[in-house]
């Protein structure tokens, strides 16, 4: 075979494997066996390598390729990748369409789209070739995963068509094929993975892609903008359908929300007939006229809704209750079960809370009991199914030693927690570490619990104060660490030693005080030696904050230990930014709840405006509250105003009159 002969036949097969590639793994129609298509692909493999020149990046013997080194490259997306609203009821859906339907005369109609339980993904083509491919990241840059998607079989490297488009869709594993791979490791005695989901988005994040060409990776792409124009999603989905891409067949154009309500319950009672995670229905208004009309908020589309499915229920026994030990010393009894699958990921524990819960319930070690997961995240015992409980099954009692450290347990009186009293309990002082670290803390990216508790056990970290006078050669010879991720680390630790007030306030870990009780104190108080010197009474003047919590920072700051940790984080040079003070008394006495998103600003931004006018921002709406300012999908706080006869600011009044 001369060059010319192989040129045509390198041509042919390549067409060949692209077609049949496309009948398997994006219309599930193969027209040949596996060996076959084996055959064909080392064929070409054979004519690439013995013409190297002949060689183009769209091959089909081109998806896997190098090792990426390092850590990814970011790739800043061409708009912002906007994530939707939720919906965990019907009415809300309706609540959606009123809102719509406030901004648009238009008549609307809506398309339902499952909404896959895997990774989102960017896809870039330029004259018709894949050139990046990116995860969503923060909306505005993702990571650069190029080398792992080319591996997706239903992805096409090169359209049918020269064009410049940005296809948007989510990348997920079947079930069929997730019980594969755990059947895999079990052979190979290695560890199982939690769920479909996170086993896709580890495998896309992979840096060899040789580990994700194995994985059985598979897509469904639902978005398109670019060198098209399409009138609909209707036509959306036609057209990355013509252009080779898998999209979900299971979608329906909907005339009214009455139709909407029946795709939702139909895949709500038939979702686990699905080869494939779903958590819920996308709802999309279909006309791209109307959308553009109906525009967006700062953090999402008003022209989509995603609703989410009530939690899956199912039945397990409980084979023991275990007691977890948390930062403040709490003791949790938690339910270890007969491991079953639960809303697309292997639960093994869940929550029982406290004795007064385990009690209510009536839960004992043999159980049969209902577990699901709360918000399809926390697993937790619904009810004890009492008919199949064993005659060996004995009512359970807390302990009277901590399980970690053998130090006194105690029942705070008036509560229904336990705690353990030893202020030097491992698990306790690696809890407030974490916390400390946490993302609305300090937010030092890299510092996890393997590597807190491994700083603990060496002795390198005994209080918070300790992270900050770490060093690289502290870090190398731990497990797991070489020269660049230690430095990395000691830089990202540096990074994070200017903190506002309230991030500071809240990483202390102050019993009662979380992150927004922490934003409503610098409301009051502007700097640390203001919260030092102050008494219970002041605190009780934040909104929000009732005799317990005052109490609780009141005690926080007269403890010797706790001066000692404030102080000794000053001199590892922490610098605490001071709240925004006032630049005018125009809000003086005012005090103003955000509820809902603002378009123009962030709910931090807003209250730094209220601040620095004198007025008060609170998280808590009271009778003491001036103004409600309400923004695109308002909570609770916007009902509680109007019980409580607040006056309700949209948020143009309000920016007039900040």
């Amino acid at each position: 075979m001369n060059k010319v002969e192989a040129r045509v036949e390198i041509e042919r097969l390549r067409r060949e494997l692209n077609r049949h590639s496309r009948l398997y793994y994006v219309l599930d129609k193969p027209e040949i066996s596996d060996a076959e298509y084996d055959r064909l692909y080392r064929k070409l493999v054979g004519l690439e390598a013995e013409y190297p020149d002949l060689v183009v990046p769209d091959s089909p013997t081109r998806r896997v390729g190098d090792k990426v080194s390092g850590e990814f490259a970011s790739i800043r997306h061409i708009r912002p990748r906007m994530s939707l609203d939720d919906a965990f009821s019907y009415s809300e859906v309706q609540a959606f369409e009123e809102r719509a339907k406030k901004l648009t005369e238009a008549k609307l109609e809506y398309v339902c789209e499952l909404k896959i339980d895997g990774l989102q993904i960017v896809l870039t083509y330029r004259s018709g070739l894949l050139t990046t491919a990116a995860t969503r990241g923060d909306g505005i840059t993702g990571e650069d995963v190029t080398h792992t998607v080319r591996t997706i079989r239903d992805i096409p490297l090169k359209l049918s068509k020269p064009l410049d488009i940005v296809v948007s869709g989510e990348i997920y594993i079947s079930k069929k094929d997730f019980a594969k791979i755990n059947a895999e490791q079990t052979k190979a005695g290695g560890q199982l993975y939690a769920n479909p989901r996170n086993l896709a988005a580890g495998t896309v994040r992979q840096l060899d892609p040789r580990v994700a060409s194995t994985r059985r990776l598979r897509s469904f792409v639902y978005d398109l903008e670019g060198e098209v124009s399409p009138k609909t999603q209707m036509d959306i989905l036609k057209n990355l359908a013509d252009l080779g891409f898998s999209t979900n067949a299971e979608n329906k154009l909907c005339q009214n929300l009455g139709e909407v309500e029946k795709f939702i319950q139909r895949w709500g009672n038939e979702r686990n007939k699905l080869p494939y995670e779903t958590d819920g229905v996308v709802v999309k208004v279909n006309d791209m006229a109307a959308r553009r009309r109906l525009g967006a908020t700062a953090k999402a589309p008003r022209w989509a809704i995603a609703y989410k499915f009530p939690a899956e229920q199912k039945p397990t026994k409980v084979l023991d209750i275990v007691v977890q030990v948390g930062r403040q010393g709490t003791l949790t009894p938690v339910a270890v079960l007969e491991p079953v699958l639960l809303a697309g990921s292997t639960v093994s524990r869940a929550t029982l809370h406290n004795e007064d819960e385990i009690k209510r319930k009536d839960v004992r070690v043999g159980d049969t009991v209902i577990v699901q997961k709360a918000g399809d995240i926390i697993p937790e015992v619904i009810s004890v199914i009492k008919s199949k409980r064993p005659a060996t099954a004995k009512p359970f009692k807390m302990p009277t030693t901590c399980p970690i450290c053998s130090g006194k347990v105690v029942r705070v009186e008036g509560e229904a927690a336990h705690k353990c009293v030893n202020k030097n309990c491992f698990v306790v002082q690696l809890r407030k570490l974490e916390h400390f670290v946490s993302r609305d803390a300090f937010d030092i990216k890299g510092l996890g619990t393997k590597i807190l508790e491994q700083l603990y056990k060496e002795g390198l970290v005994r209080d918070p104060a300790d992270i900050f006078t770490l060093e690289e050669g502290d870090i190398e010879p731990l497990e797991r660490f070489a020269e660049k991720s230690a430095g990395n680390l000691i830089k990202s630790i540096q990074g994070a030693k200017t903190i506002s007030l309230d991030r500071f306030i809240y990483a202390l870990g102050i019993l009662h005080v979380g992150a927004q009780t922490a934003r409503d104190l610098t409301g009051m108080f502007r700097n640390l030696d203001e919260l030092l010197h102050a008494f219970p009474e002041s605190f009780r003047e934040v909104d929000g904050v009732g005799d317990k919590v005052a109490q609780s920072i009141f005690e926080f700051f007269q403890d010797e230990h706790n001066l000692g940790l404030v102080k000794k984080l000053l001199q590892a040079g922490i610098i605490i930014k001071q709240a925004v003070r006032s630049t005018g008394d125009r809000l003086n006495g005012q005090t103003f709840v955000i509820t809902g998103t603002l378009a123009s600003m962030s709910r931090e931004e807003a209250e730094d405006k209220i601040r620095a006018l004198g007025g008060k921002a609170s998280g808590s709406v009271s009778a003491k509250t001036s103004f409600v300012v309400v923004g695109d999908n308002p909570g609770s706080k916007y009902t509680q105003a109007n019980k409580l006869g607040v006056k309700i600011l949209d948020e143009k009044e309000f920016i007039k009159l900040v």
